[in-house]
């Protein structure tokens, strides 16, 4: 699912109660992290909930990265889905030069998740765009 659909389909739903069932939706929607790549060297460093995340990169000088991701937290995965949904598939130029806050703000994330959840999505933003600038280097 591309962040475009993500956000029209946040937009319908009207109750935050609705938005939340949306995000596990999302998150159970991400095919299963696998357990041999759930280690300290993929773990995002920062957030309450385990988070792992791992990418692959094309072989161009600006490399498309293709992010796989994952949680043991149900709303946490769907943080997960939304910020793959970004980021996935991206060159990394692209990446290290989107502004995510837009498009969270678009769905009023930061004013629904938890300060701990909002650390968490912070770090898991800029794990990915660490990847992207040294996939550029």
């Amino acid at each position: 699912m591309d962040i475009e659909e993500i956000i029209e389909n946040f937009q319908y739903l009207d109750d935050w109660d609705d938005r939340y069932k949306y995000l596990i939706e999302l998150g159970n929607a991400l095919p299963e992290f696998p357990l041999e790549q759930q280690t300290a060297v993929n773990k995002v460093q920062g957030c309450v909930s385990q988070v792992w995340v791992t990418s692959e990169k094309s072989d161009e000088t600006d490399p498309i990265l293709t992010f796989c991701g994952g949680s043991d937290a149900h709303i946490v995965s769907g943080l997960v889905a939304v910020t793959l949904a970004i980021f996935s598939g991206k060159k990394a130029s692209e990446i290290i030069s989107t502004d995510e806050t837009q498009i969270f703000d678009s769905i009023d994330l930061s004013e629904h998740i938890t300060p701990q959840r909002s650390n968490g999505l912070r770090s898991l933003v800029e794990r990915i765009k660490t990847h992207a600038r040294t996939a550029l280097a």
